[in-house]
């Protein structure tokens, strides 16, 4: 397979209600997460649910970085994409993790990218329409 990016899945339970709640805090956690790695930020959107919860994501030139939270659960899912080998989303799911002081995280790692053999199959967006 050639991989294009590499996409880390987080089922985060058991995590601290009022962290999850806290749209500053998920917002510095997940800008954290992708400073700690190299990402670079190019855009943003959170937003704060009445009455609870946050969502968030984070452009990153490397792809992105996002999460939506349930406090009254205790839950949030989350998920970070990057392309290339430069990043390391693993490190990027920790910190996630350790912000939200996560006592029960599940993370899936999927390799996102195109079987070597259909590489040449590829034709330009206009040859498709």
């Amino acid at each position: 397979m050639n991989v294009l990016g590499t996409h880390v899945l987080l089922e985060l339970r058991e995590c601290d209600p009022q962290l999850l709640d806290d749209l500053a805090g998920i917002r510095q956690a997940l800008l954290s997460a992708a400073t700690e790695v190299g990402a670079h930020v190019v855009g943003e959107s959170f937003h704060q649910f009445t009455p609870q919860g946050v969502t968030g994501i984070l452009s990153i030139a490397e792809s992105h970085i996002s999460i939506h939270t349930w406090p009254e659960f205790g839950y949030a899912a989350a998920d970070i994409f990057t392309c290339g080998d430069q990043t390391m989303p693993e490190r990027a799911a920790a910190s996630i993790v350790a912000a939200l002081r996560c006592r029960d995280p599940e993370i899936t790692q999927i390799r996102r990218g195109l079987d070597g053999a259909r590489v040449g199959e590829l034709q330009p967006a206009h040859a498709l329409s």
